[in-house]
């Protein structure tokens, strides 16, 4: 039987899009960790994993604003059809439920990672089927609201070919707080849809503590990885328990305590003859 993988955390981090990044993209990689991978040093992307066939790039900048960049192309030479950027906030499990689909869709005679978009609502289905709200119409854009109030959605429906279509956002605004996910407008539903449904999801994620900005923790939920220990018990809770006896009839109680262990009584020695 293997041992369980330890946890990279001291903490669990409930809504699980207030937990930040952890600074680490392993959970947005590990749904691609059989594709190529490319190591281009201090480029614009440090770090690029393609689909076999390099029709699907995943770019992590590891000291940009936009850690994260996902397209796909219907060539490795052609322009990208679609783009999803992800920002230095994000936590990366949002990121590993986008490359999940994109793993799962990709074969080298299936275009599915590349369909036509689909309607918006195909999109945030998961987000209103979880209890989120329309928060009305602003500039061309619809609102859609958690029930707490600290993610949400932006759908823009007016232009068609909009570099920011659907925006999926998190925690108080301000650089370092606010996680954002943004999709083209030829991103394809469906994985919008898987990458809204993580959002939803009520598994927490593990955090250190320490590393976890103040604004977060102000509205997030934090539950210990490890249980707190039971307190050592003391001398007092170990000693044994003396049972209450009945009261005695007087005139036979001795001149002891009724509550004085016999065996810890001088002994009375023999009479002499």
């Amino acid at each position: 039987m293997s041992s369980p993988q330890p946890v990279d955390g001291d903490v669990y981090v409930t809504p699980r899009y207030l937990a930040g990044s952890s600074g680490v993209g392993d959970a947005g990689f590990a749904p691609v960790a059989h594709w190529p991978r490319h190591d281009l040093g201090n480029g614009p992307h440090q770090l690029v994993v393609t689909s076999p066939d390099h029709r699907i790039r995943i770019g992590w900048a590891g000291d940009d604003y936009d850690l994260w960049t996902i397209s796909a192309a219907p060539d490795a030479m052609s322009a990208p059809r679609w783009m999803a950027t992800a920002n230095q906030n994000t936590p990366a499990e949002l990121v590993g439920a986008l490359t999940t689909a994109l793993v799962h869709d990709w074969a080298e005679d299936s275009d599915r990672f590349l369909d036509a978009a689909g309607r918006p609502s195909e999109a945030v289905e998961p987000l209103i089927a979880a209890g989120w709200t329309l928060g009305g119409l602003v500039r061309g854009r619809f609102r859609i609201n958690a029930p707490d109030g600290h993610a949400g959605a932006t759908v823009d429906i007016v232009n068609p070919h909009a570099d920011e279509a659907i925006t999926l956002w998190a925690g108080p605004a301000g650089w370092g707080t606010r996680a954002e996910i943004v999709f083209s407008s030829r991103t394809p539903a469906h994985l919008i849809a898987a990458t809204a449904r993580a959002f939803t999801d009520p598994e927490p994620v593990p955090r250190w503590r320490e590393t976890l900005n103040p604004r977060l923790v102000t509205h997030a939920t934090l539950t210990p990885v490890e249980p707190l220990k039971t307190p050592a018990p003391t001398p007092r809770d170990i000693r044994p328990r003396i049972a209450v006896r009945p009261p005695a009839p007087v005139g036979s109680v001795p001149r002891w305590s009724t509550t004085t262990p016999s065996a810890l009584l001088p002994t009375r020695p023999a009479a002499r003859r």
